[in-house]
């Protein structure tokens, strides 16, 4: 069992690069409600601007030679981030999401080899993070199998082993939109959570 995340993260890391990318955008779709979310309580954010961004790199992974200036859009993606000092779960979660978005374009843009790794963990480590608020205080060693077992980081180690298998054979347009809906997660995020209006957002 602790060999696992070794294998995982090895496996990942000798993917051909647009099998990493959609990997990387598939863990970003199932991000993408916690920014909702973030946006429709505080009244802080651009969830637009975020499932636009994603839009276009899902395109560009379909049709590689299509024109899209990712610089730009990282520019776009920056002013997305909650404001700093913001120190709430709703808004780290938020975070989350842009910064993993923001990883992906860095691979659109030139050399990133740890991109794909800090998606992944980033992914896993807001799913703790959640636990660790739910359960209130405990000791470090209780604390750590509570996460181990919880069906949260269960679901988040399985949903990360689907899509790695998923992204592991041929891909083309049609394994892309299959690798899309699986990133979907019928509009629930990586924490359970969802908004209604998400689950229907193209």
């Amino acid at each position: 069992m602790v060999a696992k995340p070794q294998g995982f993260y090895q496996r990942l890391q000798l993917l051909p690069l647009p099998a990493q990318q959609a990997f990387m955008a598939a863990l970003c779709e199932r991000l993408l409600p916690n920014y909702a979310l973030y946006e429709q309580t505080s009244g802080h954010g651009d969830g637009h601007t975020l499932r636009t961004v994603l839009n276009l790199v899902w395109e560009r992974l379909s049709v590689p030679n299509a024109s899209i200036d990712f610089a730009r859009q990282a520019e776009k993606l920056a002013e997305c981030e909650p404001p700093e000092g913001d120190e709430r779960f709703g808004a780290r979660r938020a975070l989350d999401a842009v910064v993993s978005i923001s990883a992906l374009l860095d691979t659109l843009q030139g050399e990133s080899p740890e991109a794909v790794l800090d998606v992944s963990r980033t992914s896993r480590a807001g799913v703790r993070a959640f636990i660790e608020l739910t359960e209130g205080e405990v000791d470090a060693q209780a604390l750590a199998l509570i996460i181990r077992d919880h069906p949260l980081m269960e679901d988040e180690n399985d949903f990360q082993d689907a899509v790695l298998e998923a992204v592991s054979g041929p891909i083309n347009k049609t394994t892309l939109k299959e690798i899309r809906t699986l990133g979907r997660n019928n509009g629930i995020s990586n924490l359970g959570l969802t908004l209604d209006e998400e689950a229907g957002a193209e």
